[in-house]
């Protein structure tokens, strides 16, 4: 059995620290059409940025993306 990244959760994650999308650009550096990319699963989390995002969210790399069974 074998682990993948499944489906983005940043878009919970914003909702959960009641941060825009924006905002998350602002913080991160990256445009608001960047982080539209990842929110709606366009383009995957690059490692350097995702880092980046969960130091300004303050959660862990695990909970940027569902785990799911391949």
């Amino acid at each position: 059995m074998a682990l993948a990244r499944g489906r983005c959760r940043l878009r919970y994650l914003l909702n959960r620290v009641n941060m825009t999308q924006a905002e998350l650009g602002r913080r991160t550096g990256y445009s608001p059409q960047q982080v539209s990319n990842w929110v709606n699963d366009r383009e995957k989390i690059p490692w350097d940025a995702a880092l980046n995002i969960v130091y300004v969210l303050s959660c862990h790399m695990e909970d940027l993306y569902e785990i799911v069974n391949v």
